[in-house]
C-alpha cells in the first residue's frame, strides 16, 4: 500500500506554497500537488515585468517563504530558490481530479490514475482557473480574437486592444499594453461602472495617469453590446459607441470550480456562481479534514494567503490557540465598545445581526472589517446630521435608529436592529438626506463606499440585501400615502432591476405589458406615434413611475417610453401593483390622479393632431431637443430665450463678479433649437459625470442640489475630461481681494461698485504663477438672491429650471409657434 501523507496540499500558489514551506519546517510528512510544471502558475501567468504589490502593508507575514513587494520575475525566483531550500516535497505535473474518503483517510486521484493518500487535505487551487467569460453576440464570427490572460504585452504591435474588466487583473494588463508607444497600440479599457471598486488605489492612480497622458482610453458606465467585424459596440451612458478592435483581453473576475469542490463532499454558502465554500474560522470546510485557503476562501491578496497557509498548518498540527496575523488589528476596532467579547465573537456577532453580511464566511468578515469602523452610541446621540457630507454605508449590529424632527421629537420613522441606513449617499453621492439619532444604545458598522461597492461586487448576497432595501426605502418615500414596509412585501417580491441605454425603449406603444417600471437613476421620455410620427408627451425623471396605465385596461401599451439618458429602472410585476392599489385606498387616489393627467395629455394631442400639427411639431421637438443637451439628466439648467435676450452680457460679468473674476457661464456658446439656447453653464446631473474620478473627492453636492467644487481642487482636470456638456474649465485662481477696510484706510483694492475681477489680475503678483483650478457653475451657493446670472438678466431671457419644469417651456415654446 502507498505512503500516506499527514497532509496533502492541492495548488502551489502563495497559499500552498506557504502551508507546504511550513510543514516542511514542522517536519510534517506532506506532499504538494501542482498540475503545471512550475510553481504558483497564477503568479507565473502575470504579464512580464508586472510589479507585485505587497498590501496590506500593516499586516504582518509569518510566512517561512519571504514576499516583498517586487517584479514577477524576482519573487517567482525567491519562491522557488526557498521552497527548494527548505526541502518542500513538490510533485510537478500532477493535476487532482477526485478527493474521496474521510478524515484520516483521503484518496486524491490524479489525471493519469495515480493515488495519493493523506490524513487531511488542503486545498488552494484558486480560481484563476475558471475564468468569467465574455458573452456578447458576434465572438465567433467578427474575426476579434478575444483571451482572458495577458503573458507578454510586448508581443502585440499596431493593434486596437480592448480590456473589459477594471480590477486589478484589467488596469494591470492595460497598462502593460499602453506602456510603450513605439509598439503603436491603441487601448481602451472599459469600466462597468463609474467606480473602479474593485482595485487597488495605486493602481487606479496610475491608470489615471497613462489616460492624462494620452496613452490610453478610459471609458467609465460602458459595456460591451456586441462584436462587429473589426469593431466593438458598446453600450455607453449616452448610447451606443463603436470603436475599431482587433482583440479583446477580458479579465472580469473568475468563480470557483463548483463542480469539483462540491464532487469533494464541500458545501457553498449560497447557490450563486460567485459564492465561496463554507468554512470555519480554522479553514475547515463542511468535509471534516479538508481545508480551504487563498483565493478560493474569499481572501485573495497575496500576504493574506501566504498567513492562511501558515495558519492552517499549524491549526492542523493542534495548536488552535493561534490567533490570525490580523487579529491586533481587528481588536482595536472594538477596544472601546462597552461590551467586551473576542474578535471571533463580534464578527459573528455583527454578522448574524446584520442582514446584508449574513452570506460572509467568517473569513470574508475579517477582511471587510479591516476596512471599516464599529462606532458605538448612547440613547439619543446623533450619528450624523441632515445636509453632512458623507457616502459611507452604515450597518445596525445593535439598537434602533429614527430621524428626529428639528425640535427633537421623533417622526416615528424607525430603522431597526439588522438593517441599514445612509444608502442614499452611496448610490448617488448626495449629502445626507436626514438626521439620524439613537433610539437606544447603539453599534453600528461605518462601511467606506469603496468597501461596500466591492463587497457588493464579489458577494452577490450582499448586493442583492442592498438592492432590497434601497429599493423599499425608494418606494415607501415616493408613494408615502401611509404605506409600510409590509405593505410592500409582495410588490418586492417581484422586483427586478434593470439598466436601460440611452434611447433604449422599456416598452413600446402597442406592446402587451402591465408591469409598471421606477425610474431609479437617470430619466424617461414619453411618446405617443400620431400621424405617423412620434410626439414628446412628456418627460419623467428619477424618483417617479410609468407604465400604470394599463394596470385597469386591455394589457396594450398606449405610449412608448424611452431611456433619455443611461437610467436604471425597479420593473414591479403589474399583478402585485394592482393589488397594492385596492388595498390602499390613499394611494390609488394618488395613483388616479397621476394616470388621469397623461391620458388627458395624450388625447387633447390627438384630439388636436390636425388643426395644431405644427404646434405639436414644435412641442415634440424643442422637447427632444432640450433632452439631447443634457436636461435628461439634469437637476437644475440654465436656458436662455433668445426673443427676450439683447446681448448685454449682464449674465456673464454678474457671475464674474460673484466669483472673484472668473464667470463659470458662456452665454454665446451651446446650442439654440428655434429661440431657446442653452448656454455652456453646468446642468447640477443627478449623477455628476465630474464626480467619477475626483482623487481628493473634491466635487460635493450642496443641500440645494448645487455640484460645487471646494478649495480641496488640486487641478488635476479630471472633472474637465469626464463633463459631457463642456462646463468645466482649468483657471488661475485669482488674488484674494483685500477687505473694504483696507480700502478705506489704505486704499487697497476696488472701491464699492467697482469690478472685483479687474482689480484681481491687475494686481497680480508679476513672476507668480497661480495653481489652476478647476472652475464650474455653483448656482451661486450661499449667495442671497439665488443665481446672479438670472437677477441680472435685465429682459428675463435667462431662467433656471429643474427637469419637472422643463416642458413648461417647451410647452411655452408650443404657444409662441
Amino acid at each position: 500500500m502507498a505512503d500516506t501523507y499527514r497532509i496533502a496540499i492541492v495548488g502551489s500558489g502563495p497559499a500552498g506554497m506557504s502551508a507546504a514551506a511550513h510543514a516542511a519546517k514542522l517536519g510534517i510528512p506532506h506532499v504538494l500537488l501542482e498540475k503545471t510544471d512550475h510553481l504558483s502558475d497564477t503568479i507565473f501567468k502575470y504579464q512580464k515585468g508586472k510589479h507585485v504589490m505587497a498590501t496590506p502593508s500593516q499586516l504582518v507575514l509569518r510566512s517561512d517563504v519571504d514576499f516583498d513587494a517586487g517584479k514577477r520575475e524576482k519573487i517567482l525566483g525567491i519562491w522557488d530558490e526557498q521552497t527548494a531550500g527548505h526541502k518542500v516535497n513538490v510533485r510537478f505535473k500532477s493535476e487532482v481530479k477526485a478527493i474521496t474518503g474521510q478524515k484520516g483517510a483521503f484518496v486524491l486521484t490524479l489525471t493519469d490514475k495515480t493515488e495519493i493518500h493523506a490524513e487531511t487535505v488542503i486545498l488552494a487551487i484558486g480560481t484563476q482557473g475558471n475564468p468569467n467569460l465574455l458573452r456578447a453576440p458576434g465572438i465567433e464570427s467578427s474575426g476579434i480574437h478575444v483571451q482572458y490572460q495577458l503573458d507578454d504585452p510586448g508581443e502585440y504591435v499596431d493593434e486596437h486592444i480592448t480590456v473589459v474588466g477594471s480590477g486589478d487583473a484589467g488596469i494591470e494588463n492595460a497598462l502593460g499594453l499602453a506602456q510603450d508607444a513605439a509598439q503603436g497600440n491603441i487601448v481602451t479599457i472599459l469600466n462597468r461602472g463609474a467606480d473602479f471598486s474593485r482595485a487597488k488605489g495605486a493602481n487606479v492612480k496610475l491608470l489615471m495617469q497613462a489616460r492624462d497622458e494620452g496613452r490610453m482610453n478610459v471609458m467609465t458606465d460602458t459595456s460591451p453590446n456586441r462584436l462587429e467585424a473589426g469593431h466593438l459596440v458598446l453600450d455607453t451612458r449616452d448610447g451606443e459607441a463603436r470603436i475599431r478592435c482587433d482583440r479583446v483581453i477580458a479579465r472580469m473576475g473568475s468563480a470557483a470550480p463548483r463542480k469539483f469542490i462540491e464532487e469533494c463532499g464541500i458545501e457553498f454558502t449560497s447557490p450563486d456562481r460567485e459564492a465561496f465554500p463554507t468554512l470555519s474560522p480554522q479553514f475547515e470546510t463542511t468535509n471534516a479534514g479538508i481545508y480551504v485557503i487563498g483565493a478560493l476562501a474569499g481572501y485573495p491578496l497575496i500576504k493574506h494567503c501566504m498567513n492562511q497557509g501558515y495558519d492552517v498548518v499549524e491549526f492542523i498540527n493542534g495548536n488552535t490557540a493561534l490567533k490570525p496575523a490580523d487579529e491586533p488589528i481587528l481588536e482595536g476596532k472594538f477596544v472601546n465598545l462597552p461590551v467586551k467579547k473576542s474578535v471571533d465573537e463580534w464578527l459573528e456577532f455583527i454578522r448574524t445581526n446584520v442582514q446584508i453580511l449574513n452570506d460572509l464566511s467568517p473569513l470574508q468578515m475579517r477582511e471587510f472589517m479591516l476596512d471599516s469602523e464599529v462606532r458605538y452610541y448612547g440613547k439619543n446621540d446623533i450619528i450624523f446630521e441632515k445636509n453632512a457630507p458623507g457616502s459611507s454605508l452604515f450597518c445596525i449590529a445593535q439598537g434602533s435608529v429614527d430621524i428626529p424632527l428639528p425640535d427633537g421629537r421623533s417622526t416615528g420613522i424607525v430603522i431597526p436592529e439588522g438593517s441599514i441606513f445612509g444608502e442614499v449617499g452611496l448610490v448617488s453621492g448626495r449629502r445626507r438626506g436626514s438626521t439620524i439619532r439613537s433610539v437606544a444604545e447603539t453599534i453600528v458598522v461605518e462601511i467606506p463606499r469603496n468597501a461596500i461597492l466591492k463587497l457588493m461586487a464579489s458577494v452577490p448576497g450582499v448586493k442583492r440585501a442592498v438592492t432590497r432595501i434601497s429599493t423599499e426605502r425608494q418606494l415607501l418615500q415616493m408613494w408615502q400615502s401611509g404605506l409600510q414596509p409590509a405593505d410592500l412585501a409582495e410588490v418586492l417580491e417581484t422586483a427586478e432591476i434593470k439598466g436601460i441605454r440611452a434611447g433604449e425603449a422599456i416598452f413600446r406603444e402597442g406592446e402587451e405589458g402591465n408591469d409598471v417600471y421606477v425610474i431609479r437613476s437617470g430619466s424617461v421620455v414619453v411618446e405617443k406615434a400620431i400621424g405617423g410620427k412620434p410626439v414628446f408627451l412628456s418627460y419623467v425623471p428619477a424618483g417617479n413611475y410609468v407604465g400604470e396605465l394599463e394596470l385597469f385596461d386591455n394589457g396594450i401599451r398606449k405610449q412608448t417610453v424611452r431611456a433619455a439618458v443611461k437610467s436604471e429602472v425597479i420593473k414591479l410585476g403589474g399583478d402585485a401593483f394592482r393589488r397594492l392599489l385596492e388595498a390602499k385606498p390613499e394611494f390609488f387616489a394618488r395613483a388616479k390622479v397621476a394616470i388621469g393627467e397623461r391620458e388627458d395629455l395624450a388625447s387633447f394631442i390627438e384630439a388636436k393632431k390636425d388643426s395644431f400639427a405644427t404646434v405639436v411639431d414644435m412641442y415634440s421637438s424643442v422637447a427632444n431637443f432640450l433632452v439631447d443637451n443634457g436636461v435628461g439628466e439634469a437637476t437644475d439648467v440654465l436656458l436662455i430665450d433668445e426673443n427676450l435676450c439683447v446681448g448685454c452680457d449682464n449674465c456673464e460679468k454678474a457671475c464674474a463678479d460673484s466669483h472673484e473674476g472668473i464667470s463659470r457661464l458662456d452665454r454665446e456658446a451651446g446650442r439654440t433649437f428655434a429661440h431657446l439656447h442653452v448656454p455652456t453653464s453646468c446642468r447640477h446631473c443627478e449623477h455628476p459625470h465630474c464626480m467619477a474620478d475626483c482623487p481628493p473627492t473634491a466635487i460635493h453636492r450642496g443641500q440645494d442640489g448645487e455640484v460645487y467644487i471646494d478649495d480641496t481642487c488640486i487641478g488635476c482636470g479630471n472633472c474637465q475630461r469626464n463633463c459631457p456638456y463642456g462646463v468645466i474649465r482649468m483657471e488661475k485662481e485669482p488674488p484674494q481681494k483685500p477687505s473694504l477696510w483696507k480700502w478705506f484706510l489704505f486704499g487697497q483694492g476696488p472701491g464699492p461698485g467697482e469690478p472685483s475681477h479687474d482689480w484681481a489680475y491687475a494686481n497680480a503678483t508679476p513672476g507668480v504663477e497661480k495653481a489652476k483650478r478647476a472652475v464650474k457653475c455653483d448656482m451661486c451657493s450661499g449667495i442671497e438672491g439665488g443665481p446672479s446670472c438670472v437677477r441680472a438678466c435685465p429682459t428675463g431671457a435667462a431662467i433656471r429650471v429643474a427637469p419637472e419644469e422643463f416642458l413648461t417651456v417647451a410647452r411655452l415654446q408650443r404657444d409662441d409657434a
